[in-house]
């Protein structure tokens, strides 16, 4: 029998691959099981070769777990090892610069195993002890036995305890993976797809009322997946079959893509367009990344765009370059090329659908929009190659590309500055009254009740700026596309004055945010009152809502909205009509106050406006002075006999509330007072 220490000049080489090289330790099986399928695939091609003449037989690799021995053997029927290789493959970690090797990479995680010779000794994470026996296919040549409890030294001698070619890695596991369950659920997820069978137990099957185990291997992998088949030999069945066994949870895809590039770069697979939901975070990590059908990574970040990951299924290609623990990818051109080509054969299919089916495409928009939008907010040349047939969804249910929409409402809905104004909701339901007001003027509105649909406003008044992108309940119809100068209201200052104060007495009591008295001549049939917030503010706290970039400043201010009072409503008129009567008699001598000191104030400040401030004397300071104290006291004793009015008078807050309602902002206290004030008024 033979001793030794592995090839390495520092003592600490299994505490650095504990705590430095491998931060998964569940890659241990991928790693081993790897091994066992490169000896396997070895052995085929030296037997397509005729450098072996033997029968190959069968050539399942076996994964049996003992948990009265706490052991887990993988067992392969591949190409074998001698005594000299086990000393050169094993012995010899990385062949050659160990010391160095380790020293540049342990502070790095998920730096080393893989490329480097490594994987093997992934199994001293999860091991108390690890064994080798092994026999070479190679004629004569005796099996060995190799064996290591964790520390550089290791046995390694002749033995008879295998007689057929092969090698079988036996772990003494710690305690945590002596779990049948577990070590088949690292199977499924590492192994479902690697190209030689590998048995984990044996079937099982119902018999007598109870489930009895089989003598027939349970086989866990699936040696020949979809991607790598024919797309010419395959059906749509077949591909939705294969997502069932992907995802058995998620709903049918709207459709697929299979992808079988050999030139510059080898790159098979599937990718499924999911109907997405309203979030984008919890669609992701859903593309499997493998290499040669080993299971990598579902997390595909550094492979494809960020956008793309929004996509589910399997990408394999030999030619990414994966670091040694082959968890994390590293970027290089031929990453770039795959990524430049996904995208364009994403974007080419859409097009295609779009072309060749354009109803089939709208019917399914409303599911493929998320992803769309997205991809177009961050990748340019994704938002060139779609924009063209990126679509618009009227609140008609009709669609159109944007140059289609141009098209359609460049006649009515050019403004004085010969911008064309696009009308959006954001909500159908809630904005109804102000949608119906802007279809009776002749526009057309369109749909954006997603979650990106703020970004790709932003994003397309970019690309265009004779185009505008306003929010239909934004302002007054006649404001959201002017045609011409406005005239303003003939309600004279004073009343506007006085309604201001009656008005801001109401809404004061309302904590929704700050709300500016406007006023705006609708004509009879237009509301007495709407409420309108400013596209750009609400824009900028819609886009803090949903974390967009920069816009954090704009959520922490408060909300503020426009109340447009329109004067020639009759309920308007009768409220002004009200407030004469109540309070002309008691408001007359004080009106005249007002302006008896106003005119005094105005010739005292015409008369110092001349005046350097050292020339100002102490008595006219104070005169001044006096006049500002009274004129405040006297408008105080003004607002309150209106602010009185405006709660005794119920047509104020019915008027205000019915405004708050239709943008669905009566809640709690004050939606309760308004019911039973409306009843009241019934009555």
């Amino acid at each position: 029998m033979e001793k030794g220490k592995i090839g390495v000049t520092t003592e600490n080489i299994f505490p650095i691959i504990k705590q430095f090289l491998y931060t998964d330790n569940e890659i241990f099986l991928r790693e081993l099981v790897s091994n066992a399928i490169d000896a396997t695939q070895k052995l085929k091609i030296l037997s397509t070769s005729g450098q072996f003449s033997g029968d190959l037989g069968d050539l399942t690799i076996k994964v049996d777990l003992d948990t009265d021995a706490k052991t887990l053997t993988i067992s392969d029927h591949g190409i074998g090892m001698t005594k000299e290789e086990v000393d050169q493959y094993i012995n010899q970690i990385a062949f050659s610069s160990a010391e160095e090797f380790l020293e540049k990479y342990k502070n790095k995680e998920n730096a080393i195993i893989g490329h480097f010779g490594l994987g093997f000794y992934s199994a001293f994470m999860v091991s108390k002890k690890v064994e080798i026996i092994t026999k070479s296919y190679k004629d004569k040549a005796p099996a060995v036995h190799w064996s290591c409890d964790g520390t550089p030294e290791y046995t390694l001698e002749e033995t008879d305890k295998r007689t057929e070619r092969g090698t079988d890695i036996i772990l003494h596991l710690d305690d945590e993976f002596v779990d049948e369950t577990r070590i088949r659920t690292l199977l499924t997820k590492y192994c479902r797809f690697l190209p030689i069978p590998i048995a984990f137990g044996f079937e099982k099957e119902w018999k007598d009322n109870k489930e009895v185990e089989t003598d027939k291997p349970n086989i866990i992998n699936i040696t020949n997946p979809l991607w790598k088949q024919k797309p010419a030999d395959l059906k749509d069945e077949d591909y939705k079959n294969f997502y069932r066994d992907l995802y058995p949870m998620n709903e049918e895809p709207i459709f697929h893509i299979h992808l079988n590039v050999d030139y510059p770069f080898n790159l098979t697979g599937i990718l499924y367009f999911p109907k997405l939901k309203e979030t984008i975070e919890i669609q992701k990590n859903k593309i499997q990344l493998y290499s040669n059908q080993v299971f990598v990574t579902d997390s595909v970040e550094q492979i494809v765009p960020d956008f793309l990951t929004l996509l589910h299924g399997v990408i394999d290609s030999p030619d990414i370059p994966l670091n040694v623990s082959r968890s994390n990818l590293q970027s290089d051109s031929n990453v770039k090329k795959i990524s430049a080509h996904i995208t364009k054969k994403v974007a080419d299919k859409l097009e295609s659908i779009f072309k060749k089916d354009r109803k089939n495409f709208e019917e399914k928009w409303d599911d493929l929009k998320l992803f769309l939008y997205y991809g177009m907010i961050t990748e340019e040349k994704f938002y060139d190659k779609v924009s063209k047939f990126t679509l618009f969804k009227t609140t008609d249910g009709k669609f159109y590309t944007l140059e289609e929409y141009k098209k359609l409402i460049e006649a009515n809905q050019t403004d004085k500055n010969k911008n064309l104004v696009i009308l959006y909701t954001t909500d159908k339901d809630s904005q109804y009254s102000y949608i119906e007001t802007a279809k009776a003027k002749g526009y057309s509105v369109i749909e954006m009740t997603g979650q990106l649909d703020v970004h790709l406003i932003n994003h397309l008044e970019t690309k265009d700026s004779t185009i505008k992108y306003t929010r239909v309940d934004a302002d007054v119809i006649e404001k959201l596309i002017e045609k011409e100068d406005q005239t303003g209201t003939k309600l004279d200052k004073k009343e506007q004055d006085d309604l201001t104060q009656i008005f801001q007495a109401v809404t004061e009591q309302y904590s929704k945010g700050h709300f500016l008295v406007t006023y705006n001549d609708g004509g009879k049939d237009t509301l007495p009152i709407v409420i309108t917030q400013s596209e750009f503010m609400r824009r900028m706290k819609d886009m803090a809502k949903i974390g967009g970039g920069g816009m954090n400043f704009y959520g922490d201010l408060p909300d503020s909205y426009n109340l447009v009072i329109n004067p020639e409503h009759p309920l308007i008129k009768k409220l002004i009509k009200n407030k004469t009567k109540s309070l002309n008699e008691i408001l007359q001598p004080i009106e005249k106050e007002i302006e008896t000191i106003t005119k005094e104030k105005e010739a005292l400040d015409k008369k110092l406006n001349d005046k350097k401030e050292e020339e100002i004397s102490s008595k006219e300071k104070d005169e001044k002075e006096a006049l500002e104290k009274k004129l405040t006291e006297v408008k105080q004793q003004k607002e309150k006999h209106l602010k009185q009015f405006a709660n005794d008078e119920k047509l104020v807050s019915e008027l205000v509330d019915l405004a708050m309602l239709s943008q669905n902002m009566l809640k709690g206290e004050h939606l309760d007072a308004f019911i039973k004030r409306s009843v009241s008024l019934l009555k």
